[in-house]
């Protein structure tokens, strides 16, 4: 007869959720990375890059790397940097869905599993004849050590990523270890602290800044996102919507306009 234990163990297998089928990575224009295999995104649909306004020199330069990668030759990895809705992760997938409209091979998996996982997704992108954008949005870290293990993969330890994939970070802040984690290291050792902050960042070969816009370049943004969806342009409404959510961002433009389409009775 078996055991209570035994039992209880087959009973939790079986209501366990069976691993996801892996996806081929040659087939679906972005992936979610969930720890065991690749999962097929079920709907990318990246924003067009004419409508991210005010971001025009970080549009440029990551598209020239992106454009570098999917040709096979020397391209950086990217942090993304700077205040919460200013279109760091919009930007991201939108030039990934401007490369792919242009013929490239390229797709963009975001990894939404803990960073220890990253070795296993290199090893499974290395060998594929196509370029990745492996995108960890919003970064943070648990310990300083999780910091310490991303720079070695990003300067070539023995779990560096392949040459056709490349990390695209996003984060709130370019010295991307937490305060209170760096408190407390430095409690420790302040100059390991520091030298560990700065170095994560420093590994990365393009930095790109996103800062809070102002007002004129907040209108901007909404009035691409009416016009693009044929809703009427009203700048003091625009400005309210803004002064009641307490920032002016491209996010609040975009919640803005979904709103503004909802009184109009329009989907989007």
């Amino acid at each position: 007869m078996t055991d209570p234990m035994t039992r209880i163990a087959e009973a939790l297998e079986r209501l366990a959720p069976p691993p996801p089928e892996a996806a081929d990575p040659q087939a679906h224009p972005a992936y979610l990375w969930h720890g065991e295999a690749l999962v097929a995104a079920r709907s990318f649909r990246p924003l067009p890059l004419d409508l991210l306004r005010g971001v025009d020199g970080q549009r440029d330069v990551l598209r020239a790397n992106l454009d570098r990668l999917a040709h096979r030759h020397a391209a950086q990895d990217a942090l993304l940097w700077g205040a919460r809705g200013t279109g760091k992760s919009a930007l991201v997938k939108s030039v990934v869905g401007a490369l792919q409209a242009q013929g490239r091979s390229i797709a963009l998996v975001e990894v939404v599993a803990p960073l220890a996982t990253l070795p296993a997704l290199f090893s499974t992108l290395a060998g594929v004849d196509r370029a990745f954008a492996v995108f960890v949005d919003d970064l943070g870290f648990e310990a300083a050590s999780e910091g310490r293990a991303l720079r070695s993969m990003l300067e070539g330890g023995a779990d560096a990523r392949p040459d056709n994939a490349r990390l695209i970070v996003t984060a709130n802040r370019r010295h991307l270890l937490p305060r209170d984690l760096a408190e407390q290291e430095s409690a420790i050792n302040p100059r390991d602290s520091i030298d560990d902050n700065l170095a994560l960042a420093d590994r990365f070969g393009l930095s790109l800044g996103f800062h809070v816009v102002d007002q004129d370049a907040y209108l901007a943004i909404v009035r691409g996102y009416v016009q693009a969806h044929d809703l009427p342009f009203d700048a003091d409404d625009a400005l309210q919507w803004a002064t009641r959510r307490g920032s002016r961002s491209g996010r609040v433009a975009w919640q803005y306009v979904v709103d503004l389409a909802g009184r109009a009775g329009k989907p989007l």
